[in-house]
C-alpha cells in the first residue's frame, strides 16, 4: 500500500497543510503525518473521508487502480452492503473464514465479526483481498457497484 505518497500528492496540490488535513479527519496532525510517512495504517473511516474530500476513489488512493473516480459513487460505506459483499466473495472463492483468515494471517473470529457488521474491515485485509483477487475496495464497502476493478496500477 502506497497511499502515503498519494495523500502527500493530493494534500499539496490542494494547498493544504497537514494540520488542515487533520482538522478535516478530526484528528491531530501527529497522527496525520504518521498515515502520510506510512508510519501507522490509516482506518477505513479516514480513507473514505478523504476519498470524499478529494473525489478520488477509495481504490485510486490505495494505488489499485489508475482511475481517479467512478460514477454512482456513494458517499458513504455501506455496512450492510459491506458485510453481504465480503460473504460472497468469500463464497465465491470457495473460502472458509478460516481460510481466508490464514490468507490475511488473522484468525476466524476476525472475519466473523466482518462478516457479521461488527467491526469494518481493517485497511490491510481489504487491500490483500482486492489486490490479490482484482476486486474494487469500493465495491467491497458498498460505495459502487461494479465488482472488477477497471484499470490495475502496476
Amino acid at each position: 500500500m502506497n497511499y502515503n505518497e498519494l495523500l502527500k500528492e493530493l494534500r499539496t496540490n490542494a494547498n493544504l497543510t497537514q494540520e488542515q488535513l487533520a482538522n478535516i479527519l478530526k484528528i491531530n496532525r501527529v497522527q496525520y503525518n504518521q498515515y502520510e510517512n506510512n508510519y501507522n495504517t490509516i482506518p477505513i473511516k479516514h480513507l473514505n473521508k478523504l476519498s470524499n474530500y478529494f473525489n478520488v476513489s477509495i481504490d485510486y488512493l490505495l494505488g489499485l487502480s489508475k482511475e481517479v473516480q467512478y460514477k454512482d459513487v456513494n458517499k458513504e460505506i455501506n455496512s450492510n452492503k459491506s458485510r453481504q459483499r465480503l460473504k460472497e466473495f468469500r463464497k465465491e472463492n470457495k473460502m472458509t473464514q478460516d481460510k481466508l483468515a490464514k490468507i490475511l494471517n488473522t484468525n476466524q473470529s476476525v472475519i466473523a465479526n466482518y462478516e457479521r457488521g461488527r467491526t469494518v474491515i481493517a485497511t490491510p485485509f481489504l487491500y490483500t483481498i482486492c489486490k490479490k483477487y482484482h476486486i474494487s475496495a469500493d465495491y467491497l464497502l458498498g460505495k459502487i457497484d461494479e465488482i472488477k476493478l477497471p484499470i490495475l496500477s502496476k
